[in-house]
């Protein structure tokens, strides 16, 4: 299977997470300003990161919105630069304006939190320009999507709306090869919910394209764990990309590129004796 135009899926693919951010909930203003966020990004391409996630605005829950100007200004340069470093790089946005600046500088694939929702100009503009584009869920906004987040049944519900979603985009023009779902990890979901969506990445299998999965870092490992800060949650992150791909996930987007890389040739080795060609 091809994805992305560029990408053969003979192996899981890793995703590395560049924010721009002063207030990502892992790792905000660690690579704030464009060179740190640029040399962060090189190194985790040195690391093996297939694809560079790039974002300006955060989306952790109660996160509050940014104007298009300044997530374009924080995005921009580090683009054009790790583009310029044979990058892949992903715009991770919701908005529209902040996608064809990004896509100009050098972006390959959009990562949008509302599967193409957000605004109506997102979807004729990929449209437009054939890139890659991943469909997130997200059962409301940033600001209120942890308040209450109810589903009739998690798994199900979620891969209902990916797959309307994929439907709409491949009906705008997107060719299948060129799109990814991602259930939205810890986007208006409880602990139980996560849990319940890593166990159900196979019904996401069968909307027909790639499956993301975000799982890194995010705050049901600590949960169901010890309460440990997200910095100190690998371990967890770990296990749950290996779940993900262990279910079908084709993406898993990281914090940790070389721990994860390592984590996954054991698996993929180990899966080499348990599934023989």
């Amino acid at each position: 299977m091809r994805l992305f135009e560029r990408f053969t899926l003979d192996r899981p693919l890793v995703m590395g997470i560049v924010n721009a951010t002063p207030d990502s909930f892992s790792d905000g203003g660690d690579h704030y300003d464009a060179p740190a966020a640029i040399a962060h990004g090189i190194r985790l391409k040195e690391e093996g990161a297939d694809i560079l996630d790039v974002g300006g605005e955060s989306t952790r829950p109660g996160a509050e919105p940014v104007p298009e100007s300044e997530e374009i200004r924080r995005v921009v340069p580090v683009i054009a630069a790790l583009a310029k470093a044979g990058a892949v790089i992903s715009i991770d946005t919701w908005h529209a304006g902040t996608m064809r600046a990004a896509l100009d500088a050098g972006a390959a694939i959009v990562n949008d939190v509302t599967a193409l929702t957000g605004e109506a100009a997102s979807l004729p503009l990929v449209a437009s320009r054939k890139v890659g584009v991943v469909l997130m869920h997200m059962q409301g906004r940033p600001q209120t999507m942890q308040a209450n987040p109810v589903y009739e049944n998690a798994p199900r519900d979620i891969a209902q709306y990916l797959a309307a979603r994929v439907a709409a985009v491949r009906a705008a023009g997107i060719a299948p090869e060129n799109i990814a779902v991602d259930p939205g990890i810890g986007f208006g979901k409880t602990v139980a919910h996560n849990a319940e969506i890593l166990a159900g990445v196979p019904r996401l299998r069968e909307i027909g394209v790639a499956v993301l999965v975000g799982a890194s870092r995010k705050a049901f490992i600590g949960a169901l764990s010890k309460g440990e800060r997200p910095k100190e949650r690998l371990p967890g992150s770990i296990a749950a990309a290996l779940a993900a791909v262990s279910g079908g996930a084709d993406i898993l987007r990281v914090h940790d590129v070389a721990a994860t890389r390592q984590a996954l040739a054991v698996w993929l080795a180990v899966e080499k004796f348990r599934n023989p060609t």
